[in-house]
């Protein structure tokens, strides 16, 4: 398991919301994509999560600084199972 930080939140015209997870380097990212409704009426979004190694994509290279510096930042103020 690899542990990832909420990096990136994106909301389309579909009600679906695509979240982004980044490892602290920036470098490997995890994307997920729930409906809005569904966030609202569960948990809500973590700041962190364990993900399998396998589900990790590599992150587009002109992403990496700036998910890096949010994963970071994330990690510091948050615990990975605080909702934000």
């Amino acid at each position: 398991m690899t542990d990832v930080w909420l990096v990136d939140r994106q909301f389309d015209s579909k009600g679906l919301v695509r979240l982004t997870y980044a490892t602290p380097d920036g470098k490997r990212v995890h994307t997920t994509e729930v409906s809005e409704r569904r966030l609202m009426m569960g948990d809500g979004v973590t700041a962190g999560r364990d993900v399998e190694a396998s589900a990790l994509g590599e992150t587009p290279e002109e992403s990496v600084e700036r998910f890096a510096t949010e994963a970071t930042r994330m990690a510091a103020e948050h615990d990975p199972d605080e909702t934000v």
